[in-house]
Order: structure tokens, then sequence, then C-alpha cells
């Protein structure tokens, strides 16, 4: 879904962030379908769940300014999945916070998109929607993740039993991780 006149929301050095648009579909059910890409997930997703997320980050990017955006690689204009952030309510002893959180195709990984795409976020969720503090949550398990976080500056603010991940043992321990708007501009500058 475009938002009339704008292509792509905001950049970073090499990649665009926009909504989503139908013709996603077929690539991001190719990313939500790969055993490798969704290890830290209970199981792989369907094709109709994935346009479900489209639909649902559609909706979002309209109420609020943000969702997990369409990451769209500079050089080459092709989706390589998604960065960016949505509203979640399930975290105990936590309002409705925001997450910010990613998803890329393999080919794409250990290149720094991730974290590049992550910091112009963060860029995006204080500087242009005023937001005061950003969350990012991960299974303990999930190195790579918080590793990202790290690399952005997030600090780590509570570890908790994941009521969506209930019964999967090697998932359910996740970790709140966390930066504050005046955080993330002290390290700018």
């Amino acid at each position: 879904m475009y938002i009339v006149g704008v292509k792509y929301l905001f950049s970073s050095e090499r990649l665009y962030f926009r909504g989503w648009h139908e013709e996603d579909l077929e690539l991001l059910a190719k990313i939500n379908s790969n055993e490798i890409v969704m290890q830290y997930f209970p199981r792989v997703q369907t094709s109709e769940e994935s346009a479900n997320f489209i639909i649902r980050m559609q909706k979002e990017l309209l109420d609020s300014g943000h969702c997990y955006f369409a990451a769209i690689e500079k050089a080459t204009e092709k989706l390589i999945g998604f960065i960016g952030m949505s509203t979640q309510d399930y975290v105990p002893n936590h309002e409705a916070l925001v997450d910010i959180g990613w998803r890329l195709r393999p080919e794409y990984w250990g290149k720094g998109y991730a974290t590049e795409g992550a910091m112009a976020n963060l860029k995006y969720g204080f500087e242009e929607l005023g937001l005061e503090e950003i969350y990012a949550i991960a299974p303990k398990i999930n190195g790579p993740s918080i590793h990202v976080m790290e690399k952005i500056g997030m600090e780590v603010r509570d570890e908790f039993l994941h009521p969506k991940l209930s019964g999967f043992e090697n998932l359910e321990r996740c970790v709140l991780y966390s930066i504050k708007k005046d955080t993330f501009a002290q390290a700018k500058s």
C-alpha cells in the first residue's frame, strides 16, 4: 500500500523502507517458509499467514506511522525482507510497547543490513514519530538478533517467559532490550 505520492518513507545508506504491496506476498511467503530463517520460531509460516501479516502491517502503518517495513536494497530495488517496528502487547509487566525487529532472506545475512536498517528505524522512530523508547524481543537462544540489539545500543531490561511460546522450551525464555530517545541522541553525537 502506497502512501499517496510516497514510494519510500525513509532510507539508510543501502536500504529503502516502505509499506507492503500485494505483490510482495510471494517473496515474503518464501522467507517465512524457510526453516533456516524461522529457526527461532515455533514453525514456518503458511502463505496465508504471510498474507495476513501484510494486511496487519498495512493497517499498522496507516494507524501509527510504523510497521515491520518492507526493506528494499537500493542497488537492486529488491525486497530483502523486513526491518521495522510494530506494537506488541504480550510482554508481562509492560503495557503495549513498540518492538523493533527484522527478518531477512539468508543471502543477505552477515552483510550488516539488519544493523544498518535497525539504526535507520530507530532514527525514524525517535526523530519522526516522537517515540520515547523502542524495545526489542528475542528468544534467549537467538544470539544473532541479540548481537544486533547490542550493536545498535540497546541494553537488556528484562527476561520473561513469552506467553505465545509456551510449550516451546528452547524458545519461550526471551530477553527484552530497549533504548531510550535521549540515549540514542547522545550516541549519535
